[in-house]
């Protein structure tokens, strides 16, 4: 079964165009291991993105939001572990 992506957002925080950014992006990074990207409305501050229920990132736990490298590495390490990044792998001294 492929990976489902749920990124969750506050809709009175206005992080819709943020997460439909970062989906954009791992669409992009892991087109042939991403089985289904879910965007998830709700309130209270919530930004969150979990890989099969698994939390990847929580704004309130994590502080703040992801960089888009460090996010690309922690779903590729739970859905495709060992994959080379190019430039995103090199660049952290991997």
């Amino acid at each position: 079964m492929s990976p489902r992506i749920v990124i969750t957002y506050c809709t009175r925080c206005q992080w819709l165009l943020r997460g439909q950014w970062y989906a954009g992006e791992l669409l992009t990074t892991f087109a042939d291991e991403i089985g289904e990207m879910v965007l998830v409305p709700t309130t209270g501050g919530v930004f969150r993105i979990d890989v099969d229920g698994e939390h990847v990132w929580n704004r309130k736990r994590d502080g703040g939001f992801p960089d888009i490298a460090d996010l690309k590495r922690a779903v590729r390490d739970r859905i495709a572990p060992g994959r080379d990044l190019g430039h995103l792998d090199r660049g952290s001294g991997s």
